[in-house]
């Protein structure tokens, strides 16, 4: 790998960045006693966009403002979120947040800042900023947490980015891990974009918009290889478990539950999970048997922004 170091780590202040015009285009088991809300959908109050989503401890997770970068925080049983970093209070420049994954291990929140060409880091309990790392021009679109660090794809480039984290919580210096192979594939405005973590960190698995398909990359070499047997256009965000990859497609207003071989060479689609609440939802995040996903409006964008909870049905 290339290593790169670019961490800022300084403060900078909101305002709302142009790049959202151009996106129109790991989680903890539920408590039993957490069952979800009758009501399937939670407001994100006060939210200007969205995209993210991140399981954090027990029943918490985390939405993001996509054009803002603001943070809520909110809870899966009692269908409520509220506004947890506001990021006028530190930051003058623009940031973003688009995928996000939570590290409970060490309470720090992983976010793709988009057009920023940042990767951010939050802690988890007080909300206060970590770290911000400069990783490349283009759009980091997702991140994806192993037990060494975060994963981020670029919509712009045919290379993943690697934040080392240590024993303790500790961020370590980036690397660039060039592409070969179809995940490389520059075939449209946004080509890689959700990624997720594979038998044991062995494996990276990622979502290419433009082409509709889902690709294995080694994380040690950067070759990738096509997920034969899925065909899965408008593909954005995904989650893994096992053998399992549930892909959210947000145009299609659905998530389609993929069964993929032991070798991941090949996979089926097994199920389509729809909501008459999805409204071009974009992230996913998973709490025992219910899914949660956010709706992107990207073809409507208007307030409220919200989370709809969907049965997982694996």
């Amino acid at each position: 790998m290339a290593r790169t170091t670019q961490h800022s780590g300084k403060v900078q202040r909101r305002t709302v960045i142009g790049f959202i015009a151009l996106v129109g285009l790991l989680v903890p088991v539920l408590p039993a006693s957490a069952a979800p809300p009758s009501d399937p959908v939670i407001v994100l109050e006060g939210a200007t966009s969205a995209e993210g989503i991140a399981a954090g401890k027990g029943r918490t997770f985390y939405a993001g403002d996509l054009a803002l970068g603001d943070i809520y925080r909110g809870d899966i049983r009692d269908g409520t979120a509220r506004l947890f970093i506001d990021v006028s209070e530190f930051d003058t420049q623009p940031r973003a947040a688009v995928g996000m994954k939570a590290d409970t291990r060490h309470d720090l929140l992983f976010v793709a800042g988009g057009g920023t060409g940042k990767a951010f880091v939050y802690n988890t309990e007080s909300g206060e900023p970590v770290d911000d790392f400069t990783l490349a021009p283009g759009f980091i679109n997702d991140v994806a947490l192993t037990q060494d660090g975060a994963w981020f794809t670029n919509s712009a480039a045919g290379e993943l980015y690697f934040l080392p984290v240590g024993r303790h919580g500790e961020l370590g210096d980036v690397e660039t891990l060039p592409l070969s192979g179809p995940a490389a594939g520059l075939t449209g405005q946004f080509n890689l974009n959700g990624i997720a973590a594979a038998k044991g960190d062995r494996v990276l698995i990622v979502a290419h918009s433009n082409n509709g398909a889902l690709y294995t990359v080694d994380p040690g070499t950067g070759v990738s290889a096509l997920i034969e047997g899925v065909d899965v256009p408008n593909v954005d965000g995904i989650l893994v478990r096992g053998h399992t990859v549930w892909a959210v497609q947000n145009f299609l207003n659905q998530i389609v539950r993929i069964d993929l071989c032991n070798d991941l060479s090949s996979g089926e689609i097994e199920d389509t999970i729809t909501s008459p609440a999805f409204d071009v939802p974009a992230t996913v995040a998973r709490f025992g048997s219910t899914l949660a996903a956010v709706n992107a409006q990207f073809n409507r964008p208007a307030s409220p922004y919200e989370v709809v909870l969907v049965p997982a049905r694996d």
